[in-house]
């Protein structure tokens, strides 16, 4: 029997429809996936094949060929497990629902609870462009999905729990997302321009800086401050709408770098990458290109202390992104813009 769950995959920043299509036949024991996916995706087989067996299921002992379409489209990480247990359940007739109208998430462990995935704001995005009415995300990305709206967020714990409502068992679980809060960073967390005390002049030249959106350079010996002033601009820039914080969000979701216990970055970011980044680290890159620090910056400070100590091509590659707000990186499977209005604040020694 054939069954076919919908996810997604994430490209730069957005998302794609990735449709897990399972087979089951009869023949010598197999299991084999198809569509291009990446060495975290292979390792799902025996991540799905323990979580189904610990989850009170059977796991089929037939040939078993999943294919992840558009088979063109690289596939990476363990987002896919889920979808591909779900279609295992339901191809073997363990499980009988409609799911045609569900986007599934979740990486599976071995005990088949839920553990969270990365890029599932864009993936949440992705279902409400597509039409998709209802997503299955780990009740720990529940938040996360929460932000936004017109999609039914269905939290899940555990593969068992998933089952026994897929058989109609169990009600479909509510989550009720709380009120979108301030953007407005906490001032408990941040350096306040308030608490420094002297350097008036310079004080001048950050509140121009902040509000009219500019570049500057700050020349003084170690120790007077340059450090501690960056770090307290961000106490007198606007406060984020809700729009600069779903964007800056979804960048951190990609990333992997959202807080566990925050489901939308409320303050605008401050990064200071060391001398020694290399030009991927800065502007992104890698195999698969990911968000680099500029784009981590985006609508915050990008701090650059001991400025000369960068080298000479680090600095060049920052032309772009200061001119045109966004950075393009080009790889033989194709290009990705991100994201990079940012403020970029230098420090040097006289």
């Amino acid at each position: 029997m054939l069954a076919k769950i919908r996810s997604g995959a994430i490209v730069g920043l957005d998302g794609a429809v990735v449709e897990v299509e399972v087979d089951i036949s009869s023949g010598l024991p197999s299991f084999t996936i198809v569509g291009l996916p990446d060495a975290a995706v292979q390792e799902a087989k025996e991540r799905v094949r323990a979580a189904i067996r610990n989850s009170g299921c059977t796991f089929p002992m037939k040939r078993i060929v999943v294919n992840l379409a558009p088979a063109d489209l690289k596939k990476a990480g363990p987002a896919y497990d889920l979808p591909i247990a779900v279609g295992i359940l339901l191809s073997s007739e363990q499980v009988s629902a409609d799911v045609s109208q569900t986007m599934l998430l979740g990486e599976l462990s071995l005990d088949g609870s839920l553990r969270h995935t990365n890029g599932v704001l864009p993936m949440t995005a992705l279902a409400h462009e597509e039409g998709i009415p209802n997503i299955i995300v780990p009740d720990t990305d529940a938040g996360e999905a929460s932000l936004i709206g017109g999609v039914k967020i269905i939290p899940m714990a555990s593969l068992s729990q998933l089952t026994s409502y897929l058989r109609g068992e169990i009600p479909t679980p509510e989550y009720k997302p709380d009120k979108i809060p301030d953007c407005a960073p906490p001032p408990s967390i941040i350096t306040d321009l308030a608490d420094i005390k002297g350097q008036e002049h310079v004080k001048r030249a950050l509140e121009v800086a902040a509000a009219g959106g500019h570049n500057m350079i700050m020349c003084g010996p170690p120790g007077s401050g340059k450090t501690l002033l960056a770090r307290a601009l961000s106490s007198i820039l606007p406060p984020m709408t809700t729009d600069e914080a779903l964007e800056i969000t979804k960048i951190y979701s990609v990333s992997g770098l959202l807080p566990s216990d925050t489901p939308m970055v409320r303050q605008r970011p401050f990064r200071s990458p060391h001398y020694t980044i290399s030009n991927a680290g800065l502007v992104g890159g890698g195999h698969w290109p990911k968000p680099g620090e500029i784009s981590l910056s985006h609508r915050g400070v990008l701090f650059l202390d001991e400025l000369p100590e960068f080298g000479h091509s680090l600095l060049e590659v920052l032309r772009q992104p200061l001119e045109d707000k966004v950075v393009t990186i080009s790889r033989a499977q194709g290009s990705v813009t991100f994201p990079a209005n940012f403020m970029l604040v230098a420090a040097m020694n006289p």
